[in-house]
This record gives structure tokens, sequence and C-alpha cells, in this order.
């Protein structure tokens, strides 16, 4: 066994796990963050994507002693204190970019991380982010409405692909 530390969604936390435990069983199963989902153990579907250190991350595939000293962000980090939904969570209510929910935290966690880096990002830009999260449900064009809403920006159609 080994001992991790780390700040996830702005907390001080600790545990002991063994080398081959992987960062998403450490926050569902030793912290009960169970927002992140394990959709395949593959890092095919993204159900599982977190911020380590600013950055997104498949917590499919980093060990949890690879986040020791880290900062993690999770779903359940995403909204504010009061509860009130941040700017993503808001547009993928407002504009029905879900219906299962299952992929929903990942899609929502790879769409602030790709918001972070490209504020505006074009219909294509947001299609090409998304390839590593798959939506069972959706068909997509309403979690790309939602993305670009959440950038400020309206769109009148999306063409079906």
């Amino acid at each position: 066994m080994t001992s991790v530390a780390m700040t996830v969604n702005g907390k001080a936390v600790s545990g002991e796990v063994e080398g081959r435990t992987l960062l998403v069983d450490f926050l569902r199963n030793d912290l009960h963050l169970t927002g992140t989902h394990v959709g395949c153990d593959t890092s095919q579907c993204g159900a599982c994507v977190v911020h380590v250190d600013g950055d997104a991350v498949k917590a499919c595939t980093m060990f949890a002693v690879e986040a020791d000293g880290a900062e993690v962000a999770t779903i359940e980090g995403q909204a504010s204190a009061d509860g009130t939904l941040s700017v993503i969570q808001q547009a993928f209510q407002d504009h029905h970019g879900l219906q299962c929910g299952f992929c929903t935290p990942g899609m929502v966690m790879s769409a602030a991380d790709l918001l972070k880096d490209n504020p505006k990002p074009t219909e294509t830009e947001i299609r090409d982010y998304l390839e590593g999260n798959i939506c069972r449900c959706t068909g997509y064009h309403n979690i790309i409405k939602a993305i670009m809403a959440a950038s400020g920006q309206e769109m009148p159609a999306i063409a079906a692909e």
C-alpha cells in the first residue's frame, strides 16, 4: 500500500492505495465521488474525464499514485458552493445536452477544458475535441448547442452528422 495525498475539488484528501489503483477507482471508492463514471476502462468513452492540475485526463488511464500532490477537479466541484450550476452545467440543462446522463459528467469536464483553452470554439472544433467522449443517447447535437451557448455563441442549426 502507498500513501497518496491530493487536493480534490479544493479539499485536501489522502488515502492508502495499491500501486495499481486507478484514479477513477480512488475517487469513486475511497472518496465516494461517484459522478466520475466508469464506462469502458479502456480510455474510449470519456465518462471518467476529470481535471488534474488543470488539464483534462481520463481517470481510468491514470493511477492514483500519479496524482499524488496534484490538484484534481471532478464534476462534483463544478457547481458553486451554494449549489448554483456552472455556466456549462446550466447550458447542458437549458439545451437538453443530456438524456440518460451517464456521459454528462465527462462531457461537462471536457467542455470546461475546451473552453478554458478556446473560449469561442467553432462547431467543428467542438466536434473534434469531443472525439474522445461517447454519448449513446443524444446524437451530440444538443451537446454541441450547449457548449456553444456556454461559450456565449448561438447556433441556429447544426448539421446532421
